[in-house]
């Protein structure tokens, strides 16, 4: 298992035959910097996960088996209503996988399965689920 770190301004490439391209120049490289800077664009870091993320962050899985919520409830029960409060940072963990999902024996510091449908989802559908119902909280349109 390989754990990258993305920046926020890479801009991944659209066809798959330039993104296995870009990934398989990551794993012979361990980082990707941008072409007119010296910005590491991807880089492989090491693992566990958890140890990535800041002090007091709490982290919850996603799946179709954990205890669920409307995209909005989720929102409400655990995002803050202000995105300025100084509260722990959360964390999803969404099993973008072709077969399989996400347990907490596999990831310890899952602290509870959380889901926000019945029926199982691909990662960007979840992830547009959460998002849709955070913006919703906070007012975005």
């Amino acid at each position: 298992k390989v754990l990258i770190e993305v920046h926020p301004s890479i801009r991944i490439p659209r066809t798959y035959k330039r993104f296995s391209g870009l990934i398989v120049q990551l794993l012979h490289k361990m980082k990707i910097k941008a072409g007119t800077s010296s910005t590491t664009l991807m880089k492989v870091i090491k693992n566990p996960f958890s140890q990535h993320l800041p002090p007091g962050t709490r982290v919850y899985g996603m799946s179709c088996e954990g205890q669920m919520y409307s995209p909005f409830g989720l929102a409400n029960s655990l995002i803050p209503s202000d995105p300025s409060t100084q509260l722990p940072p959360v964390c999803f963990v969404i099993g973008a996988m072709a077969s399989g999902h996400v347990t907490v024996e596999d990831h310890p510091y899952i602290e509870k399965m959380i889901g926000v449908s019945e029926y199982p989802l691909s990662g960007a559908a979840a992830i547009s689920r959460i998002l849709g119902g955070i913006e919703h909280h906070w007012g975005i349109v």
